[in-house]
């Protein structure tokens, strides 16, 4: 897709960027609800925007994943840092449909001006494939 930039119509950049990239992106405040899903994120998860806006990140979080996934995400939000320091990880989340999916995942606690966390923002893809060439491959 291509960004247009027209003098006559201001853009948010930012938005348009989000909008258009092709990993789905996840923003969740500091309770973990979600506050920003991209395109992306409705294709790779299934629930749309509507859908997704306002729920807990449980949505696409496998059960027997939540509690380590709250156990980081509030050691993350009380000390303003990761354990994977924004490194790519491998993990499971689920679809609409209920199928696990393999997602390529990195983190990023969002701060304020004063340095505090007041969320989480996610980077995801699709690793299916990945996965399956790789357990082929063994």
């Amino acid at each position: 897709m291509n960004i247009a930039l027209s003098p006559a119509a201001p853009l948010d950049l930012d938005a348009a960027i989000l909008d258009r990239i092709a990993d789905a992106i996840v923003y969740c405040d500091r309770e973990g609800m979600i506050a920003r899903w991209n395109p992306a994120a409705e294709r790779l998860f299934g629930f749309s925007r509507d859908e997704a806006l306002g729920q807990s990140l449980d949505l696409i979080i496998p059960e027997h994943l939540r509690a380590g996934h709250w156990r980081g995400f509030d050691a993350a939000m009380t000390n303003g840092a990761l354990r994977l320091q924004g490194r790519p990880t491998l993990t499971r989340a689920l679809h609409r449909s209920g199928a696990a999916l393999y997602v390529e995942m990195s983190f990023a606690v969002v701060v304020d001006a004063k340095h505090e966390p007041i969320g989480s923002v996610a980077v995801a893809r699709d690793a299916g494939e990945r996965v399956a060439r790789e357990k082929a491959q063994r």
